[in-house]
């Protein structure tokens, strides 16, 4: 499945999102970077734990630096569809 929100921020040429996939039989339908396994989720924890983009890809090399930049991008559309708390 190709993940599609409604009318893109962003110029359609720019958006990475077509790297973003599900598949039931990958990481249990998890969205993750071109089919492989890396979730989407665990890339966002990592960058947030404060390591760069070059960080995770000298640790993972199968992954491109336009992969981490999906991922990033599809955190910020998930975001912008609903509120979270975020506590008191």
């Amino acid at each position: 499945m190709r993940w599609e929100w409604g009318p893109a921020q962003y110029d359609e040429g720019v958006s990475l999102l077509d790297r973003i996939t599900t598949d039931p039989a990958i990481c249990h339908g998890k969205p993750v970077v071109r089919g492989l396994r890396y979730p989407v989720d665990s890339l966002l924890e990592l960058l947030a734990s404060g390591m760069t983009i070059d960080d995770v890809l000298a640790d993972y090399p199968d992954l491109e630096r336009e992969d981490l930049l999906a991922a990033l991008e599809f955190g910020a559309r998930a975001a912008s569809q609903r509120t979270l708390p975020l506590g008191a």
